[in-house]
Order: C-alpha cells, then sequence, then structure tokens
C-alpha cells in the first residue's frame, strides 16, 4: 500500500470520526458537550480536508 493510498484511508477514517461527533453533538444535552463535539468534528473535518489534498498532489490544499 502507498503512502497516498495510506493518507486517503486515514482521511476517511477521520471523516467517519466527524460523522460520529456530529451525531454524538446532535444527542447532547449540554450545550457546552455540544459545542466541544462539534468542534472537535470540525476540526476532523478540516484535517481530513488537508491529508485529501496532499495525498492528491496538492500542495496548495487551503487554496
Amino acid at each position: 500500500m502507498s503512502t497516498a493510498d495510506e493518507s486517503r484511508i486515514h482521511a476517511r477514517q477521520m471523516r467517519e470520526k466527524a460523522k460520529e461527533l456530529d451525531r454524538a453533538a446532535e444527542g447532547a444535552a449540554d450545550p457546552q458537550e455540544k459545542q466541544r463535539l462539534r468542534d472537535e468534528a470540525r476540526r476532523l473535518r478540516d484535517q481530513s480536508e488537508q491529508e485529501s489534498g496532499m495525498a492528491s498532489g496538492d500542495i496548495y490544499p487551503d487554496r
């Protein structure tokens, strides 16, 4: 398995975890916990986008 393949797999896993966190946030009764879960989900999505961009050879993933 190539490094690019591993990066794509890792990025997919992070996106899946972000979805789980979003679902958990929807069910959270405590507003602070809800926000914490959403923030963590957003961080994982951002990180997965960066990894996906790097795996595809895009050296400027934010553009």
